[in-house]
């Protein structure tokens, strides 16, 4: 969702915010690319290749399936950047816009599940085996499902008007030009709701629980079950689980912070309006590539998928190779049988 004052009801600040047209379609073109064949490719393993699935499958079936609903909305909004005019009809922007947020928070959160399932796995393997179900992990992701849509639901279709038109150029708005008055009676009470339960506490859950598995692999009980417990594999894992959340997510919901505080009138100053409408857009797709970072934590989070592929790879160079020695073969059979045939009429020749 991108949100952007009106000339008529903000201040007498300048706005330098024209780049994130070009911006918004170019990263936008190249997310939907990349995120649709990655997150395809997730999806076929998890469900036609994966034999064995657990509870972190199942976080990682629900974060695809919330990536594909967002990437499937990416060339509406591709069109209207380019355009900048919005031909779908009002129904089709409220749920694009409410399925940008859904993306984002629902990310985050299951992201937060398979942290804290890690967290429960090697800090306290023996009391979690009741908790670490796959019946309680799918009980999870329907409240995970209920609370993301609470919190996006109200961004799209309980505004006033989302989709607006510009009576002198004839041109139909969406995912902007919010007025102050919206702002203030409704974005600003979604934006404190989505950032301190989608943002702030599963923020903080996934940085302690990643501290505490860390600290008990430091521990010597840990270190003497090191066969189980595969440390360097867990370290990357929770380096590349930690980078992917905080180079996606921090960067643009501490600047939504401070982008609603500037649009509520609250934080003032032309200076500070034009910083934070400078790095809104760029935080903005900097969130958006979520959808290409995620299935290298699929890879790196699942043992299972990471064992799938390889042997997809193993299989593939193992077909080759049968194929290459048949051809070998069956060329060397067809030269043995030409030189064969050769000698027989040199003989007959002969006699």
């Amino acid at each position: 969702m991108h949100w952007t004052a009106n000339s008529s009801n903000n201040s007498t600040c300048a706005k330098n915010d024209e780049f994130k047209y070009p911006l918004y379609s170019t990263v936008f073109s190249i997310v939907f690319v990349i995120g649709l064949i990655t997150n395809v490719v997730a999806i076929y393993i998890f469900t036609c290749s994966l034999k064995l699935r657990n509870e972190t499958t199942t976080y990682m079936i629900n974060l695809v399936v919330s990536d594909l609903l967002f990437v499937f909305t990416l060339p509406l909004r591709v069109f209207y950047f380019i355009n900048r005019h919005w031909p779908f009809g009002g129904t089709v922007c409220k749920v694009s816009v409410s399925l940008f947020y859904t993306n984002m928070y629902g990310s985050i959160l299951f992201l937060t599940c398979i942290s804290v399932d890690r967290f429960l796995a090697i800090v306290h393997p023996f009391r979690s085996r009741t908790l670490r179900t796959k019946r309680n992990a799918k009980i999870v992701c329907i409240a995970v499902w209920v609370l993301v849509l609470s919190g996006s639901l109200p961004t799209g279709f309980l505004l006033d008007k989302p989709s607006h038109k510009d009576n002198e150029t004839n041109t139909i708005f969406c995912f902007e030009n919010f007025s102050s008055n919206q702002w203030k009676s409704h974005l600003s009470k979604v934006v404190i709701f989505i950032e301190t339960v989608g943002f702030i506490i599963p923020l903080l859950l996934n940085f302690c629980c990643s501290i505490m598995v860390l600290q008990t692999l430091r521990r010597p009980q840990t270190i003497s079950r090191g066969g189980k417990l595969n440390k360097t594999k867990i370290l990357r894992m929770i380096i590349v689980h930690l980078s992917v959340f905080c180079i996606c997510f921090i960067p643009y919901n501490v600047n939504l912070i401070f982008y609603s505080l500037v649009r509520t009138k609250t934080l003032k100053g032309c200076f500070v309006e034009s910083v934070v409408r400078t790095f809104y857009p760029i935080t903005l797709c900097i969130a958006v590539s979520n959808c290409c970072f995620d299935p290298i934590v699929y890879y790196f989070t699942s043992e299972t998928i990471q064992n799938s592929i390889k042997k997809k790879s193993v299989v593939g160079r193992d077909v080759k190779f049968s194929e290459a020695l048949q051809s070998e073969t069956s060329s060397n059979l067809q030269c043995s049988l030409r030189n064969l045939k050769d000698k027989v009429f040199h003989n007959e020749s002969s006699v």
